[in-house]
């Protein structure tokens, strides 16, 4: 029998830290939050976020379960397969947490409906899969003055930030522009492992627990990297950009883009693999941390991708090679530099391909 919002409430009380205050879990329990896709990352982040009390959960996802998913989206089983997510995600959170109110939006989110459906919310969390809802999430929250939970995962590595919030940096500050439809990395090539999802859409449960209830540090200015093969966190310092197209307008005009169609998977001109690199003859610049280095060197020049935007006058002019040590974090740089008209190639695979 499923419990009373009385006894719900008791009991949310009793699971957390008794330092987390009475305050704290009514908080929880007045919130509302809005995920961005039922996805690898978006099920984690549900399944914490209900059972820790959060009052309202909105799903939005125009998706259907495929098996093909499974391995990630823990959300479903293989007896949904074919079945639209949104509201299957929702019957599996109020079977956690019956007091959670769950409304949901079968439908993808466009330039036409993302005002009407965020505005209802007070925190978002982005756990959307290209480029197109990205930039489509962050000017939504920055013309609604909504903060926002953003996570990303590819291959071995996740990032996650808090964006969008009072003073704090947004999405644009860190990728200025979409990357041009044919230089996106490939979808064949952009593959994740299934626990990955799991450690970050939890990790973006635990920032929206802190936000909510006023606890500790949450990641503003700042993006975590988690390295899976590694097992290392690190965290990269984000300035918010002065000049940043939508950010630094003042919040009464700020408007959303004209059009966010991005085509997110066409080719994988921002990698090379190493025989390519070979072939190629060109500089190389490695991007990992100095501890990292010192580990393992490698014939590459040493600059920290904690420092790269503000070493910029240091690269190779024309085209050079960028590595990391998966391949990650290296695509990524190779895609901001690439909005600043500066053209690095990722090493496909990173020194964990020389292995």
């Amino acid at each position: 029998m499923p419990l009373s919002p009385e006894e719900r409430k008791r009991y949310s009380r009793q699971i957390l830290l008794p330092e987390f205050g009475e305050q704290g879990q009514e908080r929880l329990n007045a919130a509302r939050l809005l995920l961005v896709g039922a996805g690898g990352l978006g099920s984690p982040a549900a399944l914490y976020l209900a059972a820790m009390g959060i009052g309202t959960i909105g799903i939005i996802d125009d998706d259907r379960v495929a098996i093909s998913n499974l391995q990630r989206q823990i959300l479903f089983g293989e007896r949904d397969a074919g079945s639209p997510k949104a509201p299957l995600a929702a019957e599996r959170l109020r079977g956690i947490n019956s007091a959670t109110t769950v409304p949901t939006f079968a439908e993808r989110l466009t330039r036409d409906n993302a005002l009407r459906i965020m505005q209802e919310f007070d925190l978002v969390l982005d756990g959307s899969d290209n480029f197109a809802t990205r930039y489509l999430v962050n000017d939504a929250c920055l013309v609604l003055g909504v903060p926002l939970i953003s996570a990303s995962i590819l291959r071995f590595e996740g990032q996650l930030a808090v964006l969008c919030s009072q003073g704090g940096a947004c999405y644009r500050c860190l990728f200025p522009e979409p990357p041009d439809p044919m230089l996106a990395p490939s979808c064949a090539e952009a593959g994740v492992i299934g626990a990955l999802a799991g450690v970050m859409g939890t990790m973006m449960a635990m920032e929206a627990v802190k936000i909510i209830a006023g606890i500790g540090q949450p990641l503003v200015n700042q993006l975590l990297i988690y390295d899976a093969l590694e097992g290392t966190f690190r965290t990269v310092r984000v300035e918010r950009d002065p000049n940043c197209a939508s950010c630094s307008v003042p919040r009464e005009n700020r408007r959303l883009a004209d059009s966010y169609e991005i085509e997110a998977c066409m080719t994988d001109a921002l990698e090379m693999t190493w025989q390519e690199f070979e072939k190629r003859g060109i500089p190389l610049i490695d991007i990992r941390e100095e501890w990292e280095f010192s580990q393992l060197p490698s014939n590459g020049t040493l600059i920290p991708l904690s420092s790269l935007m503000a070493r910029l006058e240091e690269l190779p002019e024309g085209t050079f090679g960028i590595v990391c040590a998966s391949g990650s974090r290296s695509l990524m740089a190779a895609s901001v530099l690439r909005s600043k008209g500066i053209t690095g190639i990722s090493i496909r695979g990173g020194l964990n391909a020389l292995r």
